[in-house]
């Protein structure tokens, strides 16, 4: 067990990151802390209902949320050991190579400190290590890379009637790579398909710290503290190097945590707020804002929601939170005029009535017995499929420091965010595509939904070569601090149109060994 006085490394937040860094330090040998904001959480605890998925959403200081189009906040982060991934859908398709070249191929955004060629090892390890299900061959977008270690998921009747649709249009489709288990492996149950994914995974099919990493983390000394509220990074007497940080416990009783090397993993939002907290005479626009480029650039997805009603019974309560089936017939970025940017169709979605994935919501101004009616048919009726639309970086969406404090008196993040021409237009081009595939399909109705659904949230800490234009280099690292890192979607210079949670994997795990292999130059 780390001694929680001293560590070597400290990592603050308890998410995808945050516990692979975590496994791969302490079986290196290293004494890690964790400290985690939100509560312990185990396996045994999760509960297949919506009720029981809300209490895996963020439960922190609130957020201030501007702009025309505010991040959805609270449904993309999470609460609890575990983090975000806890509760996470299981889409794991990776980035293409073009995504790491954005601005030397079409002169926009920015470009990656590394390519695809660099990071595909560590996908093929990932993908290895934690398990993922899919068919590499019939996915013929597929960047180069290993095949997946499983088959891919089964289907239902909702996901192949609407890619019927789709194929009659003309675009092809394949089985989603989902980080679940279709077979039993590593001692993890092979996935049930009740579409419960969103609450968690009681039974373990769902790659999620819980049963990845957290358990290797444990075993090998790491100690994992819950409720712990980390404040601000602590600094040297010269403002040079990272020696802790601040945080208070469960009670509201402040404490120090000290360590050789100090890693920001908590969530995207959250990083660049601690680093604006953490602001001393020496860095008064806070840690690694030397260029002002903290917090700048967030990124999300805009998912356009195109839904179909059948009169027959679908099985739509029956599949994955993740889609059953995909398309990246759309991922070429140009060619549709102002439309520019990648987008990825996830088709059969598991349907439950309320909350994130509900179809309550479906068709918003329904109320009294019309919203009743509809509910009846759409519970057994009802598919929707949802395209996943890239933003190209904007360095006006960002986050700041709110005049508003939170209970201890530190200013809480303030997220500005709105989708430029360019995205909305893209989140049309997506929106029409899929009303014309499902209107070729045998529904009854078919409708979108009005507005693009805000969905992830990365950039914000971005990395590159240049510390003129980046927060960190190439492996997380603060230009102007050694021994500080930041991990997660935070570093992404580009977002693509997948969603991140295998490509934040491969990204830690290539940073967690440059750590180890240059120990000495980092913590000395």
């Amino acid at each position: 067990m780390a001694d929680l006085n001293e560590a070597d490394a400290l990592i603050v937040g308890g998410g995808a990151a945050a516990m692979l860094m975590a496994a791969k330090l302490s079986a290196a040998g290293k004494r890690v802390v964790v400290l985690e904001q939100g509560p312990d959480f185990a396996l045994s605890d999760l509960v297949s209902s919506q009720i029981w998925a809300r209490r895996l959403k963020w439960g922190g200081a609130p957020m201030v949320l501007e702009g025309r189009h505010p991040v959805g906040f609270a449904y993309n982060a999470g609460w609890g050991v575990g983090g975000a991934a806890l509760h996470q859908f299981g889409n794991w398709p990776r980035l293409h190579p073009e995504d790491f070249r954005m601005k030397s191929l079409y002169g926009r955004g920015a470009d990656w400190p590394i390519d695809y060629a660099e990071l595909r090892p560590y996908y093929d390890r990932i993908q290895e290590e934690v398990g993922l299900s899919g068919d590499a061959a019939s996915e013929v977008w597929r960047p180069d890379g290993a095949p997946y270690p499983m088959p891919p998921t089964r289907t239902f009747r909702h996901a192949d009637l609407m890619a019927e649709g789709f194929r009659k249009i003309g675009i092809r489709t394949a089985p989603m790579p989902v980080a679940i288990n279709t077979v039993e492996r590593d001692g993890r149950a092979a996935c049930v398909y009740d579409g419960w994914c969103e609450a968690g995974c009681p039974i373990g099919a769902l790659v999620n710290p819980q049963v990845t990493y957290l358990p290797v983390a444990v075993k090998a000394g790491a100690l994992i503290r819950s409720s712990c509220y980390v404040t601000r990074v602590l600094l040297d007497t010269r403002q040079e190097r990272a020696v802790g940080v601040e945080y208070h416990d469960r009670d509201g009783a402040r404490h120090e945590q000290r360590a050789k090397l100090v890693i920001l993993a908590a969530f995207v939002v959250e990083n660049p707020r601690i680093l604006f907290n953490s602001a001393t005479d020496k860095h008064p626009a806070g840690l690694g804002n030397a260029n002002g480029l903290l917090g700048r650039s967030i990124m999300t997805h805009a998912g356009a929601n195109v839904w179909a009603m059948f009169n027959e019974d679908v099985e739509n309560h029956l599949g994955l939170s993740a889609a059953l089936l995909m398309s990246q017939d759309g991922y070429g970025k140009d060619g549709r005029g102002d439309a520019f940017g990648s987008y990825t169709w996830t088709i059969g979605i598991a349907q439950k009535p309320n909350d994130v994935l509900g179809f309550a919501n479906a068709r918003g101004a329904l109320f009294g017995e019309p919203l009743h009616a509809f509910m009846r048919k759409a519970a057994r009726g009802v598919g929707k499929v949802q395209a996943v639309c890239e933003e190209v970086p904007n360095p006006e969406n960002r986050v700041l420091l709110s005049d508003r404090k939170d209970k201890f008196g530190f200013p809480l993040a303030r997220v500005i965010h709105g989708l430029d021409d360019n995205a909305i237009k893209l989140f049309e081009f997506a929106r029409d595509e899929g009303l014309r595939a499902l209107r070729e399909t045998r529904a009854s109705d078919v409708w979108a939904g009005p507005v693009p659904n805000i969905s992830h949230v990365a950039g914000g800490t971005p990395m590159g070569h240049d510390r003129t234009a980046s927060v960190t280099d190439g492996y997380g690292r603060l230009h102007d601090f050694p021994n500080l890192f930041v991990a997660g979607a935070g570093l992404f210079p580009t977002e693509g149109a997948v969603h991140p949670t295998f490509t934040v994997h491969a990204l830690t795990l290539r940073s967690v060994e440059h750590m180890l292999d240059h120990w000495g130059g980092i913590v000395d």
